[in-house]
């Protein structure tokens, strides 16, 4: 633990003003926090802002989900980190906890509408069905709802976020751990311009995250994935996504765990003879 509060603020000399997508009292605020200690947060109302925030030198850093473990992964911060000049420079795990908030005074069967983003809601299902007075309304963010029912003044409608959430608008907690699945978490990253240097303080790196496209033709794929076990990394994630404006053609994702910066190294240039374009997206110590 001290060593973690040491490694806190030794990044937080470097990385100060933190984009995230949503509002304050959100897990991506939550996840900001636990990775860097305390630092302004600069809320963003969708992701593409937080990757032109971060570019534009607006804020130092972002922190952007990559991966639920019930939902999968964020498939648009994948195509983001492949078209923008940022890097990968940590990541975290995050416990994902759901709570009915409401403004104080509200009782349990004032409820009548719960708002949250979908995700939040669909994770939430078996106590919002027992929950028969109120019905669920999608909305923007989770703790945007909480931040919306409290400036709206509103009695009769409740959200569904993070814990943070009641403590940054003023609300309470009218039921805690509302969500279906208790091994419920969010992978973030921590994301850098690529142009800039690896902030101190951070852990040595142990895993590597990559983008390439192979030629559309058999056994490319394979041969880049077999260049990859001869360079002695694990393989412990591949994503794939279309290429924009050629139908049936992907650029695959993966994450490789590796002992050294040699070994690195050797993955990635293994891929060269084998693929139409290899990018790197950083190299960090893994959660």
């Amino acid at each position: 633990m001290h060593r973690d509060m040491e490694q806190a603020e030794g990044n937080q000399t470097e990385l100060r003003r933190i984009a995230i997508q949503g509002e304050r009292g959100s897990n991506s605020h939550m996840a900001a926090l636990e990775m860097l200690g305390e630092v302004e947060v600069v809320p963003c109302s969708v992701s593409a802002e937080v990757i032109d925030a971060v570019v534009s030198q607006r804020v130092d850093a972002a922190v952007l989900p990559i991966e639920n473990s019930l939902h999968g992964s964020v498939a648009e911060h994948y195509d983001l980190l492949l078209e923008h000049p940022v890097r990968i420079d940590g990541e975290s795990l995050l416990r994902i906890r759901h709570n009915l908030i409401a403004a104080p005074g509200v009782k349990l069967e004032d409820v009548r509408n719960v708002l949250s983003h979908p995700v939040a809601l669909s994770q939430c299902r078996r106590f919002l069905a027992g929950l028969t007075q109120a019905k669920s309304v999608p909305f923007y963010d989770t703790a945007g709802s909480v931040k919306h029912l409290m400036e709206a003044g509103l009695r009769d409608t409740a959200g569904v976020a993070p814990d943070l959430a009641a403590k940054e608008y003023g609300a309470v907690v009218l039921v805690a751990g509302i969500e279906d699945h208790a091994q419920n978490y969010t992978r973030f990253h921590l994301l850098r311009r690529s142009a800039d240097a690896r902030p101190g303080g951070l852990p040595a790196p142990n895993k590597l995250s990559l983008a390439f496209a192979v030629e559309h033709r058999p056994g490319t794929l394979v041969a880049a994935l077999e260049r990859l076990r001869d360079a002695g990394v694990d393989l412990t994630k591949i994503e794939s996504r279309p290429v924009p404006g050629r139908p049936w053609e992907y650029v695959f994702y993966v994450d490789l765990r590796f002992a050294d910066d040699a070994m690195a190294d050797r993955a990635v240039l293994s891929l060269a003879p084998h693929c139409s374009m290899v990018k790197e997206l950083g190299r960090y110590a893994a959660a």
